[in-house]
């Protein structure tokens, strides 16, 4: 399930729109993103994504799992509730001081920990749903 949260994106859907970025990302930035997708909605099958603040793609479960902003120098994932997910690989190394969000920076040739970063997303849904009543069909 997808949707398009920017008044200017109505007519695409978030999907489309994180496509569409990929695709506008011609270097490591494009491919980097389009890789950490993947791990995303492998992790979590019921992943919904959407597109926020005026072109941040960002997947959400019961709320917001990550954002996936893209830099000149990094692609930044930041988890909303990163400080209260178990990080035993040490994945996050960016936004280590706040009370709430963690972030990890994948800088150009960076090798991705796809075993680990997996096990953050599904520990940020078990996170997001935990206590959550489930919903009405």
């Amino acid at each position: 399930m997808t949707k398009a949260n920017d008044k200017a994106g109505d007519a695409i859907s978030a999907s489309g729109q994180i496509d569409a970025r990929i695709a506008e990302l011609t270097d490591w930035r494009g491919a980097t993103l389009a890789k950490v997708r993947a791990i995303i909605k492998q992790a979590d099958p019921e992943v919904e994504e959407t597109w926020k603040w005026r072109g941040v793609p960002v997947w959400e479960h019961a709320g917001i799992i990550c954002t996936g902003e893209t830099y000149k120098s990094a692609v930044k994932l930041t988890f909303a509730k990163g400080a209260s997910i178990p990080d035993p690989a040490g994945l996050f190394n960016s936004s280590l001081d706040g009370n709430t969000r963690r972030a990890i920076d994948i800088h150009e040739g960076a090798a991705i920990d796809e075993a680990a970063l997996a096990a953050l997303i599904r520990a940020a849904v078990a996170l997001n749903t935990a206590g959550k009543k489930p919903k009405k069909a």
